[in-house]
């Protein structure tokens, strides 16, 4: 497996990934809002995504950050808004590894944090925060915050 971070002229390596992704938080399947949004996000320099890729190298995975600032810590922090593994290749530590890239970029770009949500009915992606060491701080009815410091 290799994970790259992939730049505006790129987007379409993780369209159908995204669509999917949506598709698993209850959205309806559009490949051209999917492509239309990453497309916008990149080309503005608004997310950033990192791309898993199998031995085929074929995107099996993916994870987008976008930038949180911190006036009090005059900092940039980041917020892990999307993490998705395609069904195939899951249980295959693709997800934590994709989340130990994005830790390392925070890291590298000395932000402070990278905090996250989720539904409160993905037990399987709390049990794996919680076993990376994000530190959970609910937030609503629906969903909970995660939190890690990279500093």
């Amino acid at each position: 497996m290799i994970i790259k971070r992939i730049l505006a002229d790129e987007a379409n390596l993780v369209v159908k990934l995204f669509d999917n992704y949506r598709v698993f938080y209850k959205q309806a399947s559009d490949i051209e809002v999917a492509k239309l949004f990453i497309n916008a996000r990149l080309s503005n320099n608004e997310s950033v995504i990192f791309v898993a890729f199998d031995a085929d190298d074929i995107a099996v995975g993916f994870t987008q950050l976008y930038p949180k600032y911190s006036s009090a810590r005059a900092s940039k922090n980041w917020i892990l808004n999307d993490l998705f593994v395609a069904e195939t290749h899951r249980k295959q530590g693709i997800g934590e590894s994709l989340i130990k890239t994005a830790m390392e970029f925070g890291k590298n770009n000395q932000a402070t944090f990278i905090q996250l949500e989720t539904a409160k009915d993905n037990y399987t992606a709390q049990s794996l925060y919680k076993a990376m060491g994000f530190v959970e701080q609910p937030v609503s009815d629906d969903f909970l915050m995660f939190k890690i410091a990279v500093s």
